[in-house]
């Protein structure tokens, strides 16, 4: 037998279930932004000081963008997989992101024709990224960090190419990195 619930009861549930969809979706949003935000900025950092010191391979630091790669999609499709429930605002962020990874890629095969400029157009693209999720999941500091990326494009632009690299690991510490710490140490709060 079947027995009846209350309207207190039936809201108890249905409060209980949106929580849990809402925390199982909101996630904390930073491991990416973290990863990539140390990754890149290092790399970027790293370089300009291997170029500045007159290394003959400074574009060597850039290898560990390959691990970094492998790690994020092991992590995401772990995590994915295990998800309970799956909204279709984290499939939007997903493409999203999904065709800003492939657009670099193809910045990236062009950068001989692009005179070795691609600092600048990758920043671009991080920045409708960041811009695109901050409104997304309503965090105002990660729309900034989207800002914050579109400005230092535009000073990139403005530099030679060996200072688009200093130009490229500040943005990425204060385009990704103050955001993903922003929504690491929020997360409870907004859940």
């Amino acid at each position: 037998m079947k027995k009846e619930l209350s309207s207190s009861e039936s809201l108890a549930i249905i409060t209980d279930m949106i929580a849990k969809v809402k925390k199982e979706a909101a996630g904390d949003g930073s491991f990416h932004l973290l990863l990539w935000g140390w990754v890149i900025a290092i790399c970027n950092l790293g370089f300009y000081a291997l170029e500045k010191a007159n290394y003959e391979y400074p574009y060597y630091i850039w290898i560990l963008v390959v691990p970094a790669s492998l790690f994020s999609f092991y992590w995401s499709y772990n995590k994915r997989s295990k998800a309970k429930f799956k909204t279709h605002l984290d499939q939007i962020l997903n493409q999203i992101w999904i065709g800003i990874f492939i657009a670099i890629l193809i910045v990236l095969s062009f950068m001989p024709v692009l005179g070795y400029n691609h600092n600048p157009v990758i920043l671009l693209l991080a920045a409708v990224g960041m811009f695109a999720t901050g409104s997304i999941i309503r965090v105002s500091v990660v729309k900034i960090g989207g800002l914050v990326l579109a400005f230092a494009a535009i000073i990139a632009f403005l530099v030679s190419v060996s200072d688009q690299y200093l130009v490229g690991g500040i943005a990425m510490v204060l385009g990704y990195l103050v955001p993903g710490y922003y929504l690491k140490n929020t997360y409870r709060e907004r859940v």
